[in-house]
């Protein structure tokens, strides 16, 4: 309930708020980079959605920094190379979604998307009842993640 209650909450940025967390595991930060984090998707349109966004509050791609972009698509590949591993995923959907328009849900700072997809995962329930059905709690989710992150380390 405490995660249906908070759902359409705009206390200030959910970015900023999340690097300003003492605790990356409550606040859902999987990898930080000097300007760039990764972050779990609070609200995940499916398993495993990540969002990549700029340490530095910007709202558009004009305004972000070359080496910002380069952070933030670094921290994409690592991304998907992690859900590789720990979901196993048949496709990717990678996007930005820049005003309001466009379906930007946070506006005022610039994030890149990451969801994990797989055959057969859209079902009727976003259609008839305005509900998403995940089959992991987060908490589960950000463990998988982290665990698959670290070996991407090891990995070089």
């Amino acid at each position: 309930m405490s995660y249906v209650g908070s759902a359409g909450r705009t206390d200030g940025c959910i970015f900023c708020d999340a690097l300003r967390s003492p605790d990356d595991r409550k606040a859902l930060v999987l990898r930080r980079l000097p300007l760039a984090f990764l972050i779990l998707n609070r609200f995940p349109y499916a398993p495993g959605h990540l969002m990549v966004a700029l340490t530095r509050h910007v709202g558009t791609l004009g305004e972000a920094g070359a080496d910002e972009l380069g952070q933030a698509m670094a921290l994409v590949q690592g991304a998907v190379r992690a859900l590789d591993r720990a979901s196993r995923p048949e496709g990717y959907n990678v996007g930005v979604n820049q005003g309001r328009i466009a379906g930007a849900g946070v506006e005022g700072h610039l994030h890149i998307h990451v969801v994990p997809r797989w055959s057969g995962d859209t079902n009727f329930m976003p259609v008839l009842g305005d509900v998403r059905v995940l089959p992991e709690s987060l908490d589960a989710t950000y463990a998988r993640l982290t665990s698959a992150l670290a070996e991407d380390d090891h990995r070089g």
